[in-house]
């Protein structure tokens, strides 16, 4: 199977997805040292960037909360990279499949995150439909207005959410509504198969990411 099928059946998968059941990890992680060598300069640029503290915090959060078996999955299945030369400026970037997950952005001193997920989770009638965002939910998720925004992405039923500042991002990925949508969206893109940016995975941020995923 090309996808998580391999390691979990749909049933587990959907019971992950809706906080109904946690899955058993591998317990050790496969280390590539090369590939750790590889943007050691790149991590320890940002260990100096005034960001780094939280970047690391919600890195923590995020592969604790957002990604299923983190540790049996890493690199090969999803992958996080350290100041991608992409356009944008991001901090860091998850992606898995073809498809980004999941980024940080400098805003000042601080972070701003942009989330991917799918639009019919944040619609006042679970549509497709972009007129249609529930404005509302979206504020009370980042618990202010002022700290949420949108886009929409090329692609059906594709949502972009822009949180800023730590506490906001905090709180959203606490939210249980948007840890659900964020979960969905992740699977549905980890199914696709093999993760297709495994050559930019950089091991010291998912150091952070694999700290806080004990059994999720």
């Amino acid at each position: 199977m090309a996808g998580l099928g391999a390691f979990l059946d749909v049933e587990r998968q959907r019971a992950w997805m809706n906080g109904r059941a946690r899955l058993a990890d591998a317990v050790a992680r496969l280390d590539e040292p090369e590939q750790r060598l590889r943007y050691l300069a790149r991590y320890e640029k940002l260990l100096g960037r005034p960001q780094a503290p939280a970047v690391f915090d919600i890195l923590r959060r995020y592969g604790s909360d957002c990604i299923p078996i983190p540790r049996r999955t890493e690199r090969y299945w999803w992958s996080v990279s350290c100041l991608p030369s992409t356009p944008g400026k991001a901090l860091v970037r998850v992606n898995a499949s073809w498809m980004e997950l999941f980024a940080l952005h400098p805003d000042g001193d601080g972070v701003r995150a942009k989330f991917l997920v799918h639009l019919s989770d944040f619609t006042t009638d679970r549509s497709p439909d972009r007129q249609s965002v529930d404005q509302g939910l979206l504020a009370r998720l980042a618990g202010r207005a002022e700290d949420v925004g949108w886009f929409f992405p090329r692609g059906p039923d594709m949502f972009g959410i822009k949180v800023r500042g730590l506490r906001s991002i905090r709180r959203f990925l606490a939210a249980p509504h948007a840890r659900r949508a964020i979960r969905a969206f992740n699977l549905a893109h980890m199914n696709r198969g093999r993760n297709a940016y495994q050559a930019s995975h950089c091991y010291g941020l998912a150091d952070h990411m694999l700290a806080g995923a004990a059994d999720s």
